[in-house]
């Protein structure tokens, strides 16, 4: 399977993050899924002409070309002519290059939230006309328009994240090469489903003090971020948790609020990351399908029944009562 990776407008961080792959050799495992990486901005030798003549050859027909992947926003300014970003050595705008090669890819992926719904590179004004291949933030269209469809007759599979986990995008290509993945493989907003079906909160370590509601005041404290410190865990739809990163941690495992990278429009939340807003006292952005009276009926007895242990750990930036040790048989 061919794979071209382009990077467009963002930090390379996805691409950083994909180096991170759980494997001693990441060519080999590329070529033991039977993957062929035609090129990559920060991982391919070739340049200047010979890139371009791959391009060329790719948009033309001459290059099979399976799979397009796209990291960073796509710059439509100034005034949709996407003249802010021109493909070096072509003076054709990195927009057209990527509508050229989408429309005879078998399969397109935008490789983070940038390449997904525009991401931190349309966050406030925008100046830059930033958007994301098939969202424009949190609405269908984008570059390539609502309707687009790639010739293996999938939308554009959004591996959304800032930065995305390594594990989502091997293992969506791993998929896309052994022909295992379909439209039923893709959430709403066109997630890989194998991901995308969980949550952050799933698997954090933080759970005891989320289910008690014993939260945390400050950045240094051990209790759940939910209630005060803009923790979207709950609401955000990723297995970080579960699938570690670097193969031992998370966000909300080194102490920061998940605030929801995998989701559309997170860039501009409306309020301060580290800070909850809440309305009379309740957070707003509730657990996900839970309905806010049952919250908060939950909150008022979770919080009359926490234990003296988890209360005061909850606040502390290290244990301070340890579990009470006692038998445990069953009788």
């Amino acid at each position: 399977m061919n794979v071209l990776w382009l990077q467009s407008g963002g930090c390379g961080g996805c691409s950083m993050s994909l180096l991170c792959a759980d494997t001693a050799d990441f060519p080999g495992m590329l070529k033991a899924g039977g993957i062929e990486l035609l090129w990559h901005p920060s991982l391919s030798l070739a340049s200047g002409r010979e890139l371009i003549t791959l391009l060329e050859d790719c948009r033309d027909g001459r290059q099979k070309l399976d799979v397009l992947c796209v990291e960073g926003s796509l710059l439509r300014g100034p005034n949709g002519t996407g003249r802010f970003h021109l493909l070096a050595g072509t003076g054709v705008p990195m927009i057209d290059w990527v509508r050229g090669l989408a429309a005879v890819a078998t399969h397109v992926v935008a490789v983070g939230s940038c390449a997904a719904w525009g991401g931190i590179t349309a966050t406030g004004p925008n100046v830059t006309e930033a958007c994301g291949l098939q969202y424009d933030g949190d609405r269908p269209g984008g570059l390539l328009g609502a309707g687009f469809t790639a010739r293996g007759g999938l939308p554009v599979i959004n591996v959304a994240g800032c930065p995305t986990h390594p594990g989502w995008v091997v293992d969506t290509l791993m998929a896309l090469a052994a022909n295992l993945f379909g439209s039923e493989d893709l959430d709403p907003l066109n997630r890989p489903r194998f991901y995308a079906d969980q949550l952050v909160h799933h698997g954090c370590t933080r759970n005891e003090y989320y289910e008690f509601k014993a939260s945390a005041e400050k950045p240094s404290d051990l209790g759940c971020m939910m209630e005060n410190m803009g923790c979207k865990g709950t609401q955000a739809h990723a297995d970080c948790n579960t699938r570690l990163w670097n193969g031992e941690g998370s966000c909300t495992r080194g102490g920061y609020a998940c605030i929801s990278c995998t989701e559309p429009g997170f860039q501009d939340p409306g309020h301060p990351y580290h800070q909850t807003p809440k309305l009379a006292g309740i957070p707003i952005g509730l657990p996900t399908d839970m309905p806010k009276a049952r919250f908060v009926a939950l909150a008022s007895l979770s919080k009359s029944a926490t234990p003296k242990r988890v209360k005061s750990n909850a606040t502390a930036d290290h244990v301070v009562v340890a579990p009470a040790v006692k038998k445990t048989r069953l009788k």
